[in-house]
């Protein structure tokens, strides 16, 4: 038997192919759960965007077939079919198989790419269990056919055609991912967001899992104008803002090609609060930012100061308006498009190209001046809406010291009604936000004094989507929460401020709710707050929603507890359980019929409690089930797509009813735990 301290030559492998690939999917999609899933069609998407970018490509079809696979098409030049000069095999079948090769290394094939590193297509073949590829260019029509990232037809004439482009079928690999359904308004959001990137591009997105295909297609002639008129669909723009403020420009044609650019800026005010700025690089979103959206945020507050000096606007005496004053209320979005873009990590989320910040700088400055200078009265109301924000914002830093200034002697500063736990080590400590006095009460009795903390809310928090920071940082409520955190806030745009995660008291922060329709609207409300104010606390994995059971079912001197499964009704994940146990649950007693709506049922050999509230349960119970770290279920609340979590918030928790509306009626079918 080997020595386990060996380590020699033996130990190292070599994963041929694309077999690192499957080995690892994680490194190349980032995740094999849906997220991951949806990865893979991005990666064919975006190479015929690539086409679309060069000049080559005006049509996407993207079909999701019934049986989960997916078929993508475009009328590009169609992936080359010719010999390889170096692997002397078709070049198609170099790109499907082969890790690092494609024709985005060198400038020449494509001027401006969103992929880079050669990986996207073949990283679809390693992880499908089927793909086929059929390319029309030369007059032909060729076919190949490949499996978990190897051949298994080679290239063949299939027929002629008199049209070029590209078609790729593939079926994803369930032995790699959770789940293999893909959703269908994620396909819809993300082609949408590419279509308004590529004015005039038309990609059409057909379902055809319903008895009834459903087909979507989008082709927008204002492309990122047409964009944030989207993004401010539903809300209050005035009408001095109502047309969108357009800029765009390139670097000299005597720059050199590595620093070489195009800009292109659209943005709009509204009468809300929030900042709504979205960057892309080469048609990649960066929710970092990065060096386009540095010099965006650098040129626009410049350019509204200088202007507002110039007219007089703001006197002598009078502070500059911030950063935060001039973009409250402002969607915007920054697309710029380079030759060799430079992103931090593999992910892509920010771009690091530096000379991008300049040049944004430069063409944004001169549209912006060009565009103050021509429409007064809009520049007014910019410079007006900025100092009522600065106005605000100095409201709220009042607001926000005051809760700071309590929490210079800790112990006398907690909230009332904070049961705080004794231990210090916030790696160890859990904060319990809970549902009312009742629920608090049995939480502080049941819970481990040395390392669990609860803090009791009294009703329902503000639903701080809908007011600015200084109505928000008012609140008793959401000041007891900052100051038993202790970690600050950020803005409301989920930057600045004095948010320091490194001050935070607990590791665990846990929503605790009834399991009725009144406990998750306080929970929603709670995420809203946690997302606007302390993203970097979800970021960091610090937030979770506590799952208490919905029926506790007594058999003798023991209870079994159910919990809800967010896939089954209450009754039915009831009835499962009663069976699991050997019960009957048809088997009632003559009086063990529910009177006076109690929710308790009596049964034979058997008792069911429905727990409508977590103050319903003894400390014991509520320990055991919700609070003890054994026993308990945590959600931890992640964000998997920053854009739509986004649009989520915004459009679930804005003023505009008709999105919740919309979500409802869509949505009913859904609904699961709702009481009558």
């Amino acid at each position: 038997m080997a020595n386990e301290n060996d380590y020699d030559g033996g130990e190292i492998k070599i994963l041929e192919g694309l077999e690192a690939v499957r080995k690892r999917p994680g490194m190349y999609i980032g995740s094999t759960s849906a997220s991951g899933l949806h990865h893979l069609v991005w990666e064919i998407v975006d190479n015929s965007v690539d086409e679309a970018m060069a000049g080559f490509c005006t049509e996407i079809q993207v079909t999701v077939h019934a049986d989960n696979s997916i078929t993508v098409v475009d009328n590009g030049r169609g992936i080359p079919v010719d010999e390889h000069p170096v692997k002397k095999i078709p070049t198609l079948e170099v790109v499907m198989t082969i890790l690092h090769a494609g024709g985005k290394f060198d400038n020449s094939a494509y001027k401006v790419s969103g992929g880079l590193h050669g990986v996207g297509i073949s990283v679809v073949n390693a992880l499908s269990k089927r793909v086929v590829v059929q390319v029309r260019r030369d007059g032909n029509t060729y076919e190949m056919e490949f499996s978990r990232g190897k051949t298994v037809k080679k290239m063949e004439v299939v027929g002629t055609s008199d049209s070029t482009g590209t078609t790729v079928t593939f079926w994803p690999d369930d032995e790699i991912f959770e789940t293999c359904i893909y959703d269908f308004d994620t396909l819809h959001n993300r082609l949408q967001e590419t279509a308004f990137l590529n004015k005039n591009l038309k990609i059409v997105l057909t379902d055809e899992r319903e008895s009834t295909p459903h087909v979507e297609e989008f082709c927008y002639e204002g492309g990122i104008i047409d964009f944030v008129k989207f993004l401010n669909e539903g809300k209050d723009v005035p009408e001095a803002f109502k047309e969108p403020i357009y800029i765009e420009g390139k670097s000299d044609p005597d720059a050199p090609v590595a620093k070489m650019g195009e800009v292109e800026v659209s943005l709009q005010w509204n009468s809300g609060y929030g900042e709504n700025v979205m960057s892309f690089a080469n048609d990649i979103y960066t929710p970092e930012g990065g060096m386009h959206l540095e010099g965006f945020r650098t040129a626009l507050t410049r350019v509204i100061n200088d202007y507002a000096r110039k007219q007089n606007l703001l006197k002598e005496k009078d502070a500059n308006l911030t950063g935060d004053d001039v973009r409250e209320g402002l969607s915007a979005v920054i697309s710029v498009k380079l030759p060799d873009p430079q992103f931090e990590g593999q992910t892509k989320a920010k771009l690091g190209s530096s000379y991008m910040r300049a040049l944004t700088l430069k063409i944004v400055t001169d549209g912006l001046v060009d565009y103050l200078e021509e429409h007064p009265k809009p520049a007014r109301e910019i410079v007006k809406k900025a100092q009522q924000a600065c106005k605000a914002r100095n409201a709220a830093r009042k607001a926000r010291e005051a809760t700071r200034r309590k929490s210079l002697l800790e112990t006398a500063s907690l909230p009332g009604k904070l049961a705080d736990c004794s231990v210090r080590d916030a790696e160890l400590t859990e904060l319990f936000i809970v549902e009312g006095d009742s629920a608090g009460g049995s939480a502080k009795d049941g819970r481990r004094r040395d390392i669990q903390a609860i803090l009791p809310l009294r009703g329902k928090i503000l639903n701080v989507e809908r007011v600015g920071d200084h109505r928000a940082f008012s609140s008793d409520t959401i000041q007891s929460l900052i100051t038993a955190i202790g970690c600050g806030v950020t803005t409301s745009a989920g930057d600045g401020g004095d948010f320091d995660i490194t001050k935070a008291r607990y590791h665990k922060i846990i929503i605790m709710t009834d399991a009725d329709v009144d406990g998750a609207h306080i929970r929603i409300l709670l995420l809203t707050f946690f997302y606007k104010y302390m993203r970097p606390l979800i970021d960091a994995g610090y937030v979770y929603v506590a799952c208490p059971p919905i029926f506790g079912i007594k058999v003798r001197n023991k209870i079994h507890y159910v919990y809800p499964n967010g896939r089954q009704p209450e009754d039915e994940i009831l009835r499962d359980t009663i069976q699991s146990l050997g019960l009957n649950p048809d088997d009632n007693d003559e009086d063990g019929k529910a009177k006076d709506g109690k929710i308790t049922k009596k049964r034979k050999g058997y008792t069911v409690q429905r727990y409508k509230g977590l103050g319903e349960m003894d400390p014991k119970q509520l320990a055991s089930t919700t609070m003890d770290p054994k026993t308990r279920i945590l959600q931890r609340v992640s964000i998997e797509d920053a854009v739509v979590a986004d649009r989520a918030v915004r459009e679930l928790m804005g003023s505009e009813v008709g999105y919740r509306r919309e979500y409802i009626e869509k949505h009913a079918h859904d609904a699961r735990f709702l009481d009558a």
